[in-house]
């Protein structure tokens, strides 16, 4: 960890690896309104593994305020040269910068790597709300003096987004996430009490499918670290699904830490045949009362078995733990049909050179238009009866 100046009464440092920063210190910062994805071990076991890191074109720019010798605030970054594995595909972007003889790359992104969970922010000890701002001016600094052109913040904390972002002059661009929350439903048929008629059938048939194949299925907490392993396995699986559009972002070390260091805030659904070990796992990570899921796969292709362990087991188990809010994860708009709202995120975007942050500034207006018509017309798609019936 170098240190690049002092600010009195801080001293700002960066760093390299997530490593140069103990999990007690990082995670004293890390309260429970921080996403888990910001915490040390998952930080941790993306970089060590290999997954994120200069060998995948990402670079760590970590960077923290020290004051009296402790960790009062800190900013995971990555310097990258490419657009991969951030889930906000802004190659159209880049592709017309390049027409226009203005360079996109290299870029400094703010985001938790190859995880897209609403909810990042630079985090900060209580009282020290000011060491954001601070941390921004040394973000803009460390840019100019190394030739990125861009600065880059995904996923944000509307909150946190709100008090840094705008105020200096960052363009927003909206996408569309979806999300499922729990109205306090006093059981899973209370939540299907909510459907239309005929979209209640198709869910119960949905849910109720694998059952009527002999398929064992339920939730698994604190699971055993072989679980870890399959998942990779399944993983690995349902990217080469979709060859050649694979994002295969993570590798088999990084579940395998996540079952050293991590296995605290994963759940998984499973299923499986009397008798026998899993063959189709859904993992999420879960913190207080919001879940969110990452990665599921199969070795058995059975009809709604992925809407039963991705969607309806985990819907189940939230209204049973009073779990007010599931992040499915990324894409896929037939979540509409199965109760997941459609909304809001904005990344945020500031160039240095002018010319591009007045192209990016002046159009991402009728990009935002364009999502904002997509997340309405999802939202009227929404097979919920009338409240007034």
């Amino acid at each position: 960890m170098r240190r690049v100046s002092k600010i009195d009464p801080y001293e700002l440092y960066l760093a390299s690896s997530i490593t140069e920063f103990s999990a007690d210190e990082w995670n004293a910062l890390a309260g429970e309104e921080v996403i888990p994805f910001l915490e040390w071990e998952w930080l941790e076991a993306l970089e060590t593994s290999g997954s994120i890191s200069p060998g995948t074109g990402w670079y760590p720019f970590h960077l923290a305020l020290r004051k009296g010798g402790t960790l009062v605030a800190a900013a995971p970054l990555y310097v990258k040269n490419h657009s991969d594995g951030e889930f906000i595909w802004d190659y159209f972007w880049a592709e017309a910068a390049g027409a226009l003889d203005r360079p996109w790359y290299p870029k400094l992104v703010g985001a938790v790597p190859a995880t897209p969970a609403l909810g990042y922010c630079f985090l900060c000890a209580p009282g020290e709300d000011a060491s954001s701002g601070i941390l921004l001016d040394a973000v803009n600094e460390l840019c100019r003096a190394n030739d990125i052109r861009g600065i880059h913040f995904l996923f944000t904390n509307p909150l946190w987004a709100r008090d840094n972002m705008v105020s200096r002059g960052y363009s927003g661009w909206e996408h569309s996430r979806f999300e499922w929350t729990n109205d306090g439903y006093a059981s899973f048929g209370d939540y299907l009490l909510s459907f239309t008629k005929n979209q209640r059938k198709n869910i119960r048939k949905e849910y109720e499918r694998p059952a009527k194949e002999g398929i064992i299925t339920g939730i698994v907490e604190n699971p055993p670290a072989f679980y870890f392993s399959l998942m990779y396995d399944l993983y690995r699986i349902t990217n080469d699904k979709f060859i050649p559009w694979d994002a295969r972002w993570v590798n088999e070390a990084f579940f395998l830490r996540l079952a050293q260091t991590f296995s605290r805030r994963i759940v998984f659904s499973q299923a499986r045949y009397s008798g026998q070990e899993p063959f189709a796992l859904a993992m999420m990570i879960r913190k207080g009362k919001k879940i969110w899921g990452r990665y599921w796969g199969t070795y058995q292709d059975v009809k709604d078995l992925h809407f039963a362990l991705c969607y309806y087991i985990p819907i189940d188990y939230c209204i049973r733990e009073g779990i007010v809010s599931f992040d499915p994860g990324i894409g896929s708009p037939h979540k509409i049909r199965r109760g997941f709202r459609a909304c809001f995120d904005t990344s945020y975007h500031h160039f240095f050179d002018p010319a591009l942050d007045r192209f990016f500034g002046s159009n991402v207006a009728t990009v935002n238009q364009h999502e904002q018509n997509n997340i309405a017309l999802l939202n009227s798609r929404l097979p919920f009866k009338d409240p007034r019936e």
